[in-house]
């Protein structure tokens, strides 16, 4: 029997990595939780997050999932070490790719663009630690910037706007990398790239989660070996979601 790869998000910006994933695990079936019901999780307290990650753990399992993807910046940081010890399914997690930043940086002045909760967090502390102790790193917190996408409003004069309040000053500083930081901020670069000067590398980590999952299963020999078409399946804890925006895909409400 087939088993499918979980994802959870507070919504859809975990669908941001669906594309890299599918190029190189096409047969694997996906089950998709989108948490719109506690959208956004960039505000919300530890406990609120590990309370919804638990219940939503839960029922990924009860789907038979074989691997957790916690398609979350924030949700990653705060809680994938708790949920490990608690369960024993793999969890593979996303973190603001510093590492790579910090590796190709010229001027070496590093935005990062993220979640009050992912910047807060000790698990970027800890990576900053890691691999920015030699170059500057500009925080910026993209408040509003979920709600952005969530709404749809990407091309909205006003998400210009609140772009360019925290793009510009992070120019100014000098950046030439800027780091993704919250799986919702993919569906904003062409917004960005308006803003930003065409030299100003934008990073994020959707091929590195990718390769990860690939690695992960290969290593707990999980891979689909059937050759048969995979079968995506989305699900939200909202009776009104935004994901029928997004993906070409029935909708199951499940209230959690």
């Amino acid at each position: 029997m087939k088993q499918p790869i979980g994802f959870f998000d507070s919504g859809v910006g975990g669908l941001s990595l669906l594309p890299a994933v599918s190029a190189i695990l096409p047969n694997e079936d996906i089950c998709y939780l989108a948490d719109e019901a506690f959208s956004p999780y960039g505000d919300k307290t530890h406990k609120e997050i590990l309370d919804r990650a638990r219940a939503i753990t839960l029922k990924l399992l009860s789907f038979d999932c074989k691997l957790i993807v916690l398609a979350c910046n924030t949700a990653t940081t705060q809680v994938i070490n708790q949920l490990r010890k608690e369960f024993t399914v793999p969890f593979v997690g996303i973190e603001p790719a510093i590492k790579p930043a910090a590796l190709t940086t010229q001027t070496g002045v590093v935005g990062v663009l993220a979640t009050k909760g992912t910047l807060n967090s000790q698990l970027f502390h800890k990576s900053s630690l890691e691999h920015g102790s030699k170059i500057q790193l500009v925080e910026q917190i993209g408040t509003g910037l979920v709600a952005c996408v969530e709404s749809n409003k990407i091309d909205d004069p006003s998400t210009f706007t609140l772009l360019e309040s925290f793009l510009n000053p992070m120019v100014d500083r000098g950046m030439d990398s800027l780091v993704l930081g919250c799986t919702h901020y993919p569906f904003l670069i062409p917004v960005i790239k308006k803003i930003i000067p065409q030299h100003v590398r934008i990073i994020d980590n959707s091929q590195a989660v990718a390769q990860q999952i690939k690695r992960r299963l290969t290593e707990l020999d999980l891979c689909d070996t059937s050759n048969t078409t995979s079968l995506h399946t989305y699900f939200s804890s909202s009776s009104k979601s935004n994901l029928s925006r997004f993906v070409k895909h029935t909708i199951n409400f499940l209230p959690l």
